[in-house]
């Protein structure tokens, strides 16, 4: 499970973040472990994003931790400092930081990626909620890389006032936005055809994997031609 390579030495790496997770072995990095929420049962799991079991890390002695500012705790982060791991923390809230801070990443463990172009943003065709929680109800709002997914293929993003990056809201303050479509993704809540009724009270519903608006890496290029033949009611 040890893969990749530095300076020629093999590099030991555990990923702390499922779109990581997914980009290194489409890379051919295998981690030597990961978290339970990178969908990965065939490698070890050390604890989750926000929870992570940091003396099972220390104790595999990687060479490398990969972390994300939004998705991991800071804490957890200094602990591995403080134990003499070296780490490398992403900051991944648009389409533009996957093109600029991935490459980093590669080209510290000596693989060669070319990154998706930096997509200008198509005018909008059509304006969408994307509710991202259930009970209270949340949604996708601006300052987000799902936001900057869907500004790349023309959607504009609905969200109530504030700027929030997820604002909650009831049901009738987001029938109010006066959205063309309710674009429900399968996570972090799995929406699915039960949710399509209440979900219809906001606007006409399109069901859409969750993994090509919230995870980013290796999959924003093909995530980005797949939202962008997303097809919209009317």
């Amino acid at each position: 499970m040890i893969t990749g390579w530095v300076d020629n030495h093999r590099v030991k790496v555990v990923s702390l973040v499922p779109s990581v997770t997914e980009t290194l072995l489409d890379w051919g990095v295998v981690p030597a472990a990961c978290t339970r929420f990178c969908e990965q049962p065939d490698l070890p799991a050390v604890g989750g994003t926000k929870n992570p079991d940091v003396q099972a890390i220390v104790r595999l002695g990687p060479d490398l931790v990969v972390l994300d500012r939004e998705e991991n705790r800071r804490e957890d982060h200094d602990a591995l400092v403080a134990a003499g791991i070296p780490v490398h923390v992403l900051a991944i809230r648009s389409v533009r930081d996957v093109v600029e801070q991935l490459p980093l990443l590669a080209r510290r463990l000596g693989v060669d990626w070319d990154p998706p172009r930096p997509l200008s943003p198509r005018p909008a065709s059509a304006r969408v909620v994307v509710p991202i929680w259930r009970r209270p109800w949340m949604v996708l709002g601006p300052g987000t890389y799902g936001a900057s997914m869907l500004e790349r293929v023309g959607l504009a993003l609905c969200a109530p006032g504030g700027g929030a990056r997820y604002p909650t809201a009831t049901l009738g303050e987001l029938a109010g936005l006066g959205a063309d479509a309710v674009l429900a993704p399968s996570e972090p809540y799995p929406f699915g055809e039960r949710h399509r009724a209440e979900l219809e009270a906001v606007a006409p519903v399109v069901f859409v994997d969750g993994k090509d608006l919230f995870w980013w890496g290796s999959r924003t290029a093909p995530a980005l031609e797949r939202l962008g033949t997303v097809a919209l009611p009317g």
